[in-house]
């Protein structure tokens, strides 16, 4: 069997390469180990966990609107219509893709994919897939295949009750105590959900912050929400012993924790992700890999070898899906011969927790630690009026600034909403903008994308609804 192109993997940035590549003409293959289409993000990640979390939501806004006098009976939860409505979000999405796929005649081959030698592949069935032939030769390859859920190995305990994101998505039930391991944006997305479910959420992480690596100062109103909705938050502290006592897991902490042994009815293990590249034969090519598993790639997004790229996850951080879709279109236009290099002034983080934190470009962490000087105007929630209307003041905009140039270097977001408004942020960033265009964009109002341009006129000592003079 031969092909043009061969992609293994069918997440966000495999389809998208293919599809992409389709539509220039090529002959492509793509080779997936699920029966469907759409990768972790669709099926395990992205749809899913969204899903979940819109249920989460709903539920706050109807306790929140206590505080306007309307007030709703408990809840009744159907977790077997929760699922079925999760599952049928994805069968929909997942369908659509295949339908995309033979519509622009990408064949698509179920199989578990390692290379043979840096032109062919060597196919193995899974499940109760049939294959054509073993063998697949491809003129170029795209390895797309994605990450795995990290694991400690002194946490590996074989129980139901031990749970990686996979399976906290599943929704097995809502147990009446969950300890999250790990604060990242996984961990406290999924906490958020059972949480809301009823669930008695505790978190702990190592570090002396949730979100290790997110600017402080849009952490702060998150972990302050957050302290009301779980019932612990350990930090700087870690989980050194789980044992299954089969009712419960006997959980034994190290650090700052009270008392050092206590029981949980499900333990999820949330402490990152790492690139799925083990298994796929690279030792019989020429690829290289980094010391953390990382296929290296330059700015079209080639490995070290020549007939072979790679695309998201398995090409370095950040693991996102829009970042794996991005680079799999530069990479199908490296091969249709066009100057394209995946270089992006600004690649859209989301945490989708209540309330949601969003960042693009540069950080205030990563300025500090760079030792880069710019200048940081803030806008605060509270001075706007949309966010006291709906009761959530607690939110913050933010710029960074270059305070030679005035281009505006990356945006930071707290608050309900904050994934939806990045965009603005992304757009000005990529085509470097300067504050003072931001700050004469007439935003409408009553909304909280005035809080983007509110924050740019910060900067200038003008903002109408804050009295901050410019220094």
């Amino acid at each position: 069997m031969k092909t043009q192109l061969a992609i293994i993997g069918g997440g966000p940035g495999g389809y998208a390469a293919a599809f992409m590549a389709a539509d220039l003409g090529m002959e492509v293959t793509l080779v997936e180990r699920e029966p469907r289409l759409g990768g972790v993000c669709l099926l395990r990640g992205c749809i899913p966990s969204k899903a979940l979390l819109h249920v989460a939501k709903v539920l706050a806004e109807a306790r929140h609107l206590g505080q306007w006098g309307v007030r709703f009976a408990d809840p009744a939860i159907d977790l077997d219509a929760v699922r079925s409505r999760k599952n049928e979000i994805i069968a929909t999405l997942s369908g659509g893709l295949a339908q995309l796929a033979k519509r622009r005649k990408v064949r698509i081959v179920q199989a578990q994919a390692a290379f043979a030698n840096s032109q062919s592949l060597r196919l193995q069935p899974v499940g109760d897939a049939a294959l054509e032939d073993d063998l697949l030769e491809f003129d170029d390859a795209i390895v797309a295949t994605g990450s795995v859920p990290a694991s400690i190995r002194s946490l590996d305990l074989a129980s139901p009750r031990v749970m990686n994101s996979t399976g906290a998505l599943d929704l097995p039930d809502v147990p009446e105590s969950l300890l999250v391991v790990g604060g990242g944006y996984i961990g406290l997305e999924m906490g958020t959900v059972y949480a809301a479910l009823g669930s008695r959420v505790s978190v702990v992480e190592m570090t002396d912050g949730l979100l290790p690596g997110a600017d402080r100062n849009l952490v702060k109103p998150l972990a302050k929400k957050l302290s009301s909705d779980f019932e612990s938050i350990w930090l700087g502290a870690k989980v050194v012993a789980l044992a299954d006592k089969g009712n419960c897991i006997e959980v034994t902490f190290e650090g700052d924790v009270e008392p050092k042994t206590q029981t949980f009815s499900r333990v999820l293990v949330s402490v990152g992700r790492r690139p799925a590249s083990a298994g796929l034969g690279l030792e019989n090519t020429q690829v290289s890999v980094n010391d953390k598993g990382f296929l290296i790639v330059d700015a079209q997004r080639r490995t070290t070898d020549p007939q072979i790229m790679a695309i998201g996850d398995v090409a370095g951080e950040p693991m996102l899906a829009h970042k794996a879709a991005h680079e799999g279109k530069a990479a199908v236009e490296a091969l249709a011969g066009k100057s394209t290099m995946f270089e992006p002034r600004a690649i859209p983080a989301v945490v989708f927790t209540d309330p949601e934190i969003a960042w693009a470009g540069l950080t205030e962490e990563q300025a500090k630690a760079e030792g880069r000087e710019v200048a940081v105007a803030q806008f605060p929630w509270a001075a706007s009026g949309r966010a006291l209307a709906v009761g959530r003041t607690e939110g913050l905009t933010k710029w960074l600034i270059d305070p030679e140039t005035e281009r505006v270097l990356g945006c930071g977001i707290v608050g309900p909403g904050a994934g939806d408004l990045i965009g603005e942020a992304v757009l000005a960033i990529e085509m470097g903008a300067a504050a003072g265009d931001l700050a004469q964009s007439i935003h409408p109002h009553p909304t909280l994308t005035e809080t983007l341009g509110a924050a740019a006129e910060v900067f200038f000592g003008t903002a109408t609804d804050l009295y901050r003079p410019k220094r």
